[in-house]
């Protein structure tokens, strides 16, 4: 069956009991419509509710909440199993974060439940974009095969600093990579740790550059695909990025006040896709 994603947002005022008894209402009458409610996500700061439907069809999926506590959503999209796993995590039936695995999980990233305990994770998440600079014109320098260990060296490069930083690699497109964090300042973090150590990696004959690009964003956004608009303007960052050079949406910066991070203000930039000039951050990340 298809896999969805609905979004109510209009949860402000509710708490997270709210929205564990609206799940436990679906669950009780899911199965008259051949439906599975398997996850949802709160984000209790922007009142919005995210919920992962196993459903034969949208009026299905949505007859499941109209027959518990009719609450309805403002909007529901197809999304693909793989996508929701690789940026938000197991896509089958689960319902808090799992105490066992709080460990990978940073207490101040997660909503807070009573007792100040994190208990719901908000579904936002910071995307990073990662491009390495002329691969076409390392091959034409070095060689099929000494391009393809140095390829290989950065795979190893970035995959390492991922692991360290809690990073799910969505995909590699081209010699890039495309990145989910939880944490903001992990995805920061991440970036900052992927340019220090492409630099210490360096060799004699190529030197191996790499842009990078920040954002962050919800699920749904604006009738966007699944984490559309956030995907969308990491990408147009990166490739807006020089060699070596880190960009980070206004929103990544705002987020990482207060961590030690120090962000340059590039300015108002026009960007493919954006109808607006979009705000940049230059991150910081040379101890030179």
């Amino acid at each position: 069956m298809p896999i969805y994603m609905d979004v109510h947002n209009k949860a402000q005022g509710a708490s997270i009991t709210d929205v564990r008894q609206a799940h436990v209402m679906d669950l009780d009458v899911q199965k008259r419509f051949g439906v599975r409610y398997l996850q949802y996500w709160f984000n209790r700061e922007a009142g919005k509710i995210f919920c992962l439907i196993d459903a034969p069809s949208v009026v299905a999926a949505v007859s499941v909440h109209k027959n518990s506590h009719g609450m309805l959503p403002d909007e529901i999209i197809e999304v693909e199993k793989t996508l929701v796993q690789a940026f938000l995590g197991s896509a089958e039936e689960s319902n808090d974060i799992d105490p066992a695995k709080l460990t990978e999980v940073d207490w101040e990233d997660v909503p807070a439940g009573p007792g100040g305990q994190p208990v719901l994770d908000s579904a936002l998440r910071t995307i990073l974009f990662t491009d390495l600079e002329g691969s076409t014109a390392m091959t034409q320098k070095l060689g099929d095969e000494a391009a393809h260990r140095l390829v290989q060296e950065h795979y190893a490069v970035v995959r390492g600093a991922l692991r360290e930083h809690r990073g799910n690699e969505v995909k590699t497109i081209g010699d890039g990579f495309m990145v989910s964090f939880i944490s903001p300042r992990h995805a920061v973090d991440c970036a900052i740790a992927i340019q220090r150590r492409l630099r210490e990696a360096q060799g004699p004959g190529y030197i191996m550059r790499l842009r990078a690009g920040l954002s962050v964003g919800e699920p749904v956004e604006e009738k966007q695909d699944f984490y559309g608009a956030a995907v969308q303007l990491a990408a147009r960052a990166c490739a807006h990025a020089q060699p070596e050079q880190i960009l980070a949406s206004s929103a990544v910066r705002d987020l990482c006040i207060g961590k030690m991070f120090s962000f340059i203000d590039v300015g108002v930039v026009p960007l493919k896709g954006f109808a607006d000039p979009v705000q940049l951050y230059e991150v910081q990340w040379c101890m030179d």
